[in-house]
């Protein structure tokens, strides 16, 4: 019995030892001993979730979770924080190889990537419906009335091979024209080199706004495919996802409460629920558990607010697209997102 207890202590010790290196390993211990966060921006603008502004400062909703995850690593974004300009193919190289630590890029959870390319995924944080705008003129009213013309998309996307079943199963006889940037696919269609372009919904509005003369162009209501974005990380590092996953769910537990960026002080102040006061850093526990600090979620909420503010500044009400929430709404406004329990 002694050799087969020997056994099973040294077995232990060893899952326990690889365990220590797991965690030693991580990519959160990377960024922490760096001291700055290197996030995925785009090649060109993709109006609503990252764009840069007239005086050359990032904006956007995937920029905002950017700010906010470096927050919370470090008590503000300012100084800790790379945007790190990628196109849509070079997403997943960039963070294999380590030159960027997180992709935070509207990017749809797919089986290929889910299991071919050991990437891991975070909760999803937007839900996008893929559709198709065309030029007025086409006088299209689905994309079936696109058959023989083109419509434009950008390389290396899920939208591409959305767009290629949706034709071949529908019998579409459409030239499908490929860009490697945003702005160059967008250029074109404006520029009348494609009949129509495929993005999701949210950024066709968005860049209709944009147009010289938005009238010219009508949304199809074909809804090709939904797609869940996620925020993704390399497979095998659960303490990085981790912090993904409850960062995401620090916004959105924030907007449940009604701790704004500019409520947030009075909350840590007064808590008004112990779950609050912990979730606050008010008392211990929070953070510490994912090997942050115990106020990285007050860093956060102060810094960029909760994602009702994050989503209404950039894509809703606030910004000049004015897209309503529905589908992405919190589960109280009829939406499909939810905070997961603190405890």
């Amino acid at each position: 019995m002694k050799p087969l207890v020997l056994s099973a202590v040294a077995g232990a010790a060893a899952l326990a030892a690889g365990t220590a290196f797991a965690a030693d390993d991580t990519r959160l211990t990377t960024v922490l001993e760096r001291g700055s966060l290197l996030c995925s921006g785009h090649n060109g603008s993709f109006l609503g979730f990252a764009e840069v502004d007239d005086q050359g400062n990032w904006k956007g909703v995937d920029i905002d979770l950017c700010k906010a995850l470096a927050a919370g690593l470090f008590g503000q974004s300012d100084g800790n924080l790379e945007i790190v300009p990628i196109s849509w193919a070079q997403r997943w190289p960039a963070l294999q190889s380590g030159d960027i630590d997180v992709v935070i890029k509207v990017s749809g959870w797919t089986q290929s990537r889910d299991t071919e390319l050991n990437l891991a995924y975070s909760r999803p944080y937007f839900i996008g419906a893929f559709q198709v705008m065309a030029h007025a003129e086409t006088e299209a009213e689905s994309v079936a009335d696109l058959d023989g013309g083109s419509i434009c998309v950008s390389a290396g996307t899920s939208t591409e091979r959305v767009l290629a079943s949706y034709l071949e199963s529908h019998k579409i006889d459409a030239e499908i024209i490929v860009f490697e940037k945003g702005d160059e696919v967008r250029t074109s269609y404006f520029g009348g080199r494609c009949d129509g372009l495929i993005e999701w919904a949210p950024s066709l509005a968005a860049a209709r706004v944009e147009a010289e003369d938005p009238s010219a162009h009508v949304i199809l209501p074909d809804v090709l495919e939904l797609e869940a974005e996620g925020i993704i990380v390399p497979e095998g590092d659960p303490d990085w996802l981790d912090v993904q996953n409850w960062m995401l769910n620090s916004l959105w537990y924030a907007e449940a409460q009604g701790i704004t960026s500019a409520n947030v002080d009075e909350f840590k102040a007064n808590p008004p629920s112990t779950t609050v006061g912990k979730f606050l850093g008010v008392t211990p526990g929070y953070g510490e558990r994912l090997g942050l600090k115990d106020d990285w979620a007050y860093n956060m909420i102060k810094e960029v607010g909760n994602f009702g503010e994050i989503y209404e500044r950039n894509i809703g009400s606030g910004s000049p697209y004015n897209l309503p929430r529905g589908i992405n709404a919190l589960y109280t406004e009829g939406g499909v997102f939810y905070p997961m329990i603190i405890d």
